[in-house]
């Protein structure tokens, strides 16, 4: 189907560590969506020194390959854990 976007990832039942997004683009934005229900994550963004609460239903748009960018999940509890990025 037709998308605005160049690529699509879904991450599930991880933490990504700090990174940045090399196939991204400057001028655009990434759209990171946290899914699922009974967790507590963070992102964290190293570069400005943010953690940011990153509860389930979350939607953030930041320039990966600007921002180095991680998550973290505190008790990891049961069932599953998603984002699209």
């Amino acid at each position: 189907w037709p998308s605005i976007f160049s690529g699509l990832e879904i991450i599930v039942n991880r933490v990504t560590l700090s990174h940045r997004d090399p196939g991204g683009s400057p001028s655009l934005y990434d759209l990171l969506v946290s899914l699922e229900k009974g967790h507590v994550a963070k992102l964290t963004l190293a570069d400005v020194e943010a953690e940011l609460d990153y509860f389930p239903g979350t939607m953030v748009f930041i320039s990966g390959i600007i921002l180095e960018h991680s998550t973290s999940v505190g008790p990891w509890g049961s069932g599953e854990r998603f984002v699209i990025a």
